[in-house]
Parts: structure tokens; C-alpha cells; sequence
């Protein structure tokens, strides 16, 4: 079965592909850090290795705070242009401008060369199996030698200064598109004449993410949980472990060789859907979590979940009860992605 595919938009629509392609709207910050010392301010904020990153090569990375609490989600990628561009949560802007902003100060202060300028641009993300397919039409480059994570600036249907990132938060190919905001509607209408590409809204990109295991902020992740109590220990970088030189550093690395009280898991059951806030007990009926976000998994058929339970009841396979409606159905821990993803890597 061939997933829907999802494009999002910071003009608050968003373009999917839709078996085979979908569209709609997301609510990205965009950055651009320069100078010579940006990858030392970038290092100073996340626990990513960005020194490591290939030019126009970008990675899914982690603001965090002394406490080891996750301030935010983001992707760094290390242009071939001379500046690392940053994609972050519209819903954390405030506070994570406040953060780049103080950092770009204290550097500068100290005489590093850095700074950094806020893009007005929109995003468009096209998701799918025909994404790539469907954007070829309007490209010169050839998007087959554009794996997963990795950008180029190119004109897209006529747009010049787009910058196309091969990503996207569904699981699924696609591409996120940097794009001018006076050529945006253009870009995403010439994206819709294609019979290809449907228009998805908030609710189709929430269920894709869901299957494909990816946290969503403010629900999956916040301030009070750390890397490691979300299952996102792959993105401390090797060499910043050894160092121990990112915020926070002191509380989560201790934690990937000891024992962490909770674990984010996968949940999925048959029955009413799981949502958040759903209560997960043990099977003695005794509350032991919460669910963070659920809902029915148009392509299994079943409803999944995501939550936080003690490390003892975090194995695959373990059984749980969470109450829906006040009423208590059986539910069992899942390895995530639920739905295998299908990025496109080079062979």
C-alpha cells in the first residue's frame, strides 16, 4: 500500500503527495548563522555534531539546557554557500531566537566572528513516493543525486533562490523547499497542477509522523525530557559525548550507560483510539504513564501511539492497558517506526 505523502507550507497550507502525493502547511523558523566561528556558536547550543557535517549535508538536532531538557528540535545544515541554515519550530521561535541572538552576543563579545540573519522565506514540503518525480518537472538538477538530508539552491518551476532539502517529517521521500515568498504561490500552484499532488491538512501530516515514530514538540519532547528519556540518543554526536561540551551534557551523558526512570515507546492497540493525555496503566491497573500523541494508523489499520513508561516496561512486546473514555483495552509496547520509512539514499 503506497502511503499518502504530505508538502507543507509556511503560508499555512501545506502540499502532499497523496497515494502517491500530498500538500500542506507548516509553520518553520528559518535561520542563517555566519561567519567563521559558526559551527563553534551552533556546537555551544546542541548536542549534534555539525563540525562533521559535508557541505550542503544536514542532521536533526536538539537544543537543550543545563538540565538536559530538550528546548526545541531543529535541523542544521552545513551549506556549501559559507553559513549553516537552521529550520526550527515556528511554535519555539521566540525563545529560540532569544537563544541564537544571546549566543551570537557572547561570541561576538569575545571577538569570534559570527552573527546571524532571520530568512523571510516561505516552506513547502512535498512528500511521497512521486515526490521526486513530480518536482523533476520543474528542476534542472537531478534530484537522483539528492539523497535524504542533503540540500542544493536551484530554481524550482521558475522560482530562482529555492533552497531544496531532501527530508521531511513523514517517513516517507520528499523534499522540503526553501522558497522567496514572493514566488510561493507560485510555486505551490504550479506543484497542484500536477494530478499528483494533493492538498493535506494538519491531522494526514500528524498520522504520518506518528507512523514513521517522530516526536512532535511540545507534545513527544519538552523542557523536562531529555535525549535519552526520548529515545533520541542518536543524536548526541560521538565526539561531543566524549567531550561532554554541549548544554546539559553533565545529566544525558551519564544516562546512555546507567538507567533512566522513563522511556518514550511506541504503544498500539485495536479498540477506541489511544490520544494524548490517555493514562497508561500496568496490567494490575495501576498508573505507570501517559500517552503523549496517538491516532488510527491509516495504513495499518490500527491505532498507534507514542508515551512515557518506566524502563521495566519499555521492552517490545510488553503488555499494558491505557484507559480511553474512562474505560481500560489492552495495548502492547511496538518498536517504532510502526510503518517502515522510505527515505532515499544513494546506493
Amino acid at each position: 500500500m503506497q502511503r499518502a505523502v504530505s508538502v507543507v507550507a509556511r503560508l499555512g497550507f501545506r502540499l502532499q503527495a497523496f497515494p502517491p502525493a500530498l500538500c500542506h502547511p507548516l509553520s518553520c523558523a528559518q535561520t542563517k548563522i555566519l561567519g567563521s566561528d559558526r559551527v563553534k556558536l551552533m556546537e555551544s547550543l546542541v548536542v549534534g555534531d555539525i563540525a562533521e557535517l559535508r557541505p550542503n549535508q544536514g542532521t536533526l538536532s536538539l537544543f537543550t539546557n543545563e538540565a538536559g531538557g530538550i528546548l526545541d528540535d531543529l535541523i542544521v545544515t552545513n551549506t556549501s554557500e559559507g553559513h549553516l541554515y537552521v529550520v526550527s519550530n515556528a511554535g519555539c521561535w521566540e525563545k529560540d531566537l532569544a537563544l541564537m541572538q544571546d549566543k551570537v552576543r557572547e561570541l561576538q563579545n569575545q571577538g569570534r566572528d559570527v552573527g546571524l540573519e532571520v530568512l523571510d522565506n516561505a516552506l513547502l514540503a512535498l512528500q511521497g513516493p512521486t515526490a521526486a518525480q513530480v518536482l523533476q518537472a520543474g528542476v534542472a538538477d537531478d534530484l537522483r543525486k539528492l539523497p535524504f538530508m542533503t540540500s542544493a539552491v536551484m530554481e524550482v518551476f521558475g522560482v530562482s533562490g529555492c533552497r531544496v532539502t531532501r527530508c521531511g517529517y513523514t517517513g516517507e521521500d520528499g523534499v522540503e523547499i526553501s522558497v522567496p515568498v514572493a514566488g510561493a504561490v507560485h510555486l505551490a500552484t504550479a506543484l497542484l497542477k500536477n494530478p499528483e499532488v494533493k492538498l493535506a491538512g494538519l491531522a494526514a501530516r500528524d498520522s504520518l509522523r506518528l507512523e514513521a515514530g517522530l516526536c512532535l514538540y511540545g507534545n513527544d519532547i519538552d523542557e523536562h525530557t531529555t535525549p535519552v528519556e526520548g529515545s533520541l540518543s542518536w543524536t548526541l554526536g560521538k565526539r561531543r559525548r566524549a567531550a561532554m561540551d554541549f548544554p546539559g551534557a553533565k545529566v544525558i551523558v551519564p544516562q546512555l550507560k546507567g538507567k533512566v526512570q522513563r522511556r518514550r515507546v511506541g504503544l498500539m492497540c485495536e479498540g477506541a483510539p489511544m490520544r494524548a493525555h490517555s493514562p497508561i496503566l500496568n496490567m494490575e491497573g495501576t498508573k505507570i504513564g501517559t500517552v503523549t500523541s496517538g491516532c488510527p494508523s491509516p495504513s495499518l489499520k490500527k491505532n498507534v501511539a507514542m508515551g512515557y513508561v518506566p524502563c521495566e516496561y519499555s521492552r517490545p512486546g510488553t503488555m499494558l492497558l491505557v484507559e480511553v473514555r474512562r474505560k481500560q483495552q489492552m495495548a502492547v509496547v511496538s518498536k517504532m517506526p510502526f510503518v517502515p520509512t522510505n527515505y532515499y539514499t544513494l546506493k
